[in-house]
């Protein structure tokens, strides 16, 4: 195993790094906002057919998404949480103002749909997101010593694909788990599953993170340690499931 550096304190020992993908290894969040308002959007027209008014609808999902007027809110359900409970948040937010659940749950996937389209279509005329400054050099000095690389996200499977090509990184990291894996994260055993893929015991990996739910889910998986990483975002997350806090990959060595 070896033996990892946090400014230049040893911190653990190591096989294998897990690392969350949004706000972790790239910085997503000009995008993930974009998708947000685009949702936003989409719902205010689907709401329109029933009130004349926009601002409550406007208003609360714009709270349940994390917008805030300096971005995306880095411990709101757009940084952190699913598509899927993104939609159950959603389609809740249409039920609160009286629509039916059925009708509530058949708006948000419509409203999905279409954002996912426009979001799309804009990503094919822009540039992709950018892999965080100092994650090439250390992906690169992991893949030297051996030590094994995983994705843990709760990006799609072709969302994690996507990612992975579009950063020339499906050597680098050959192991992920999805959103669709079952169990997704948070839940522990989807680290201890992923560890499984990659040969290694929990125990041999740590994992990395920008959010309190994956530190606290690698902490009860068994992973020797949870690194949170908080410069993923405009405004840093608030943690406090870490074992130790990582403000800059360059910070990260290996002895």
């Amino acid at each position: 195993m070896h033996q990892l550096l946090l400014r230049g304190e040893p911190i653990s020992r190591v096989n294998g790094i897990l690392f969350d993908k949004d706000g972790t290894l790239i910085s997503s969040e000009e995008r993930l906002l974009k998708l947000a308002k685009s949702r936003i959007k989409e719902a205010i027209k689907a709401y329109a057919k029933y009130t004349k008014s926009k601002n409550d609808i406007e208003y609360l999902l714009s709270k349940a998404y994390g917008i805030t007027a300096n971005g995306i809110n880095p411990n709101g359900s757009m940084a952190i949480a699913s598509k899927k409970d993104n939609l159950i948040s959603t389609a809740t937010i249409f039920s609160i103002l009286g629509m039916s659940w059925s009708n509530s749950l058949q708006i948000s996937h419509d409203i999905f749909q279409k954002a996912t389209v426009k979001d799309t279509e804009s990503n094919n005329n822009e540039s992709k997101d950018n892999l965080l400054p100092g994650v090439q050099n250390l992906l690169k000095e992991c893949n030297k010593k051996g030590i094994k690389l995983g994705v843990i996200s709760n990006d799609t499977k072709d969302g994690i694909k996507q990612f992975l090509r579009n950063n020339n990184l499906e050597k680098k990291i050959p192991y992920f788990w999805s959103s669709e894996d079952y169990p997704p994260k948070p839940n522990p055993t989807s680290v201890k599953n992923l560890c499984k893929l990659m040969n290694l015991k929990v125990s041999e990996c740590i994992l990395i993170g920008d959010a309190d739910t994956d530190l606290k889910m690698a902490r009860s998986s068994g992973t020797s340690l949870a690194l949170g990483y908080t410069a993923g975002w405009k405004n840093p997350p608030l943690l406090y499931e870490h074992h130790h806090l990582l403000n800059h990959w360059d910070e990260l060595s290996f002895q």
